[in-house]
């Protein structure tokens, strides 16, 4: 485990100095000069850096383009079919019952952004970037979800700027307060609806976060684990099978809570794992668990809901007991971005929650008492970081 410095972080951060600042000055207008682009096509030495640049360019230009591309796939299930055995054009056609001349596009399309390969006889095979997709239903749910987000950012302007209505992304969503009143209010199918829905979709997405966890912690110094936020139990099933040795106990909103209850039955984990309903906002938790995790929770809320939680994860745990933390979060401004980007404007659209640095989000737990605080490596970082953290004393 790495133990992160919160006092240096800003040292680091603010280090360049005015001279620099001078020669990065002078950098941008080179890079920005017609001449010097004229220059460096023509100069042999030079020329595969623009080029390579130029495609850099281009492919945030077309990013959308990608995007819809596979979005086309994943709804025609182009890439399972293929990932059964090598198809040729006139088969996919009558399977996805699309003209010919218009799947050919698509299929051209895919080809290029290495979705899909070209096999013998001109027959269409699973490509390198499509074999994750086809092989992992938690990928293809997203990119399907994802066409929520990009309707609410036909116009990121707007939506940076909030003057638009709520959009879909943030109504998605079951979580907030206000889409809390809001489903208080609506009939009780559609609020059961809305959360199965939220909570499918986490779902067949958390074992992305899992692996990593399961991949970089071990829960063998452990007895008795509480998961806040844990929707429908994903986390929890698996960590039934992962450490057989554990008492589990979940906590959500009572709609979500009921899902994972019944889940947890029919994996016939309910004598070691209970589903407790209410909100880490408004109730206390359960006590009696020595490890709390808190996954692909706190990036969705903003920051003062996420210290109420850490608040009250802390008095819930014993002295001694641990938080462990995990879900996406930004780089360091001295580190290479990962996902900050797609983050960044992911939460925006849900209206709540912000991605955080590691040193942020320590930071607020050590406010809320925590202390030994720690950044696991894990394999996959783009995926999810995990941090953790320990009540060495009583309620201050």
């Amino acid at each position: 485990m790495k133990t992160l410095d919160l006092a240096s972080s800003a040292q680091r951060v603010g280090r360049k100095t005015p001279w620099r600042d001078s020669l990065a000055a002078v950098w941008d207008r080179m890079m920005t000069s017609t001449s010097l682009y004229r220059w460096s096509v023509s100069n042999p030495l030079t020329r595969w850096i623009t080029q390579r640049r130029a495609r850099q360019v281009f492919d945030l230009m077309a990013g959308f383009v990608y995007s819809q591309v596979l979005l086309a796939c994943v709804r025609l299930r182009i890439l399972e079919t293929v990932a059964e055995r090598p198809r040729s054009l006139e088969e996919l056609a009558q399977l996805t019952n699309l003209p010919v001349a218009s799947l050919q596009r698509l299929l051209q399309s895919a080809l290029a952004l290495r979705l899909l390969d070209l096999r013998s006889e001109g027959r269409y095979g699973l490509g390198a970037l499509g074999a994750p997709v086809a092989g992992h239903v938690g990928i293809r749910a997203m990119i399907e979800h994802h066409a929520v987000l990009y309707q609410d950012m036909q116009d990121p302007v707007a939506m940076l700027k909030g003057t638009d209505q709520p959009g879909a992304m943030s109504q998605y969503w079951p979580y907030t307060i206000e889409e809390q009143n809001a489903q208080r209010e609506a009939t009780n199918a559609a609020q059961a609806e809305k959360f199965a829905r939220y909570s499918n979709l986490m779902s067949a997405s958390q074992p992305f976060v899992v692996d990593e966890i399961f991949a970089s912690y071990s829960f063998d110094e452990h007895r008795c684990v509480l998961d806040v936020g844990g929707g429908q139990g994903t986390f929890v099933g698996r960590l039934a099978q992962h450490a057989k040795h554990l008492k589990l106990h979940l906590f959500d909103l009572p709609e979500v809570a009921a899902l994972a209850k019944a889940n947890f039955e029919r994996q016939g984990i309910a004598d070691r794992a209970t589903a407790n309903p209410g909100s880490f906002l408004e109730d206390s938790l359960p006590r009696g668990a020595d490890l709390v995790t808190l996954i692909r929770v706190a990036h969705d809320h903003p920051d003062a809901d996420v210290k109420t939680a850490l608040r009250a994860i802390y008095e819930a745990l014993p002295i001694g007991g641990t938080l462990l933390l995990a879900e996406p979060m930004a780089q360091e401004p001295d580190e290479t971005p990962q996902g900050d980007a797609y983050f960044h404007f992911y939460l925006l659209a849900m209206g709540a929650g912000r991605l955080r640095t590691p040193r942020e989000l320590m930071a607020m737990m050590k406010e809320a008492g925590f202390s030994n605080l720690e950044l696991v490596p894990n394999p996959m970082p783009l995926q999810t970081q995990i941090l953790v953290g320990r009540k060495s004393q009583g309620l201050h």
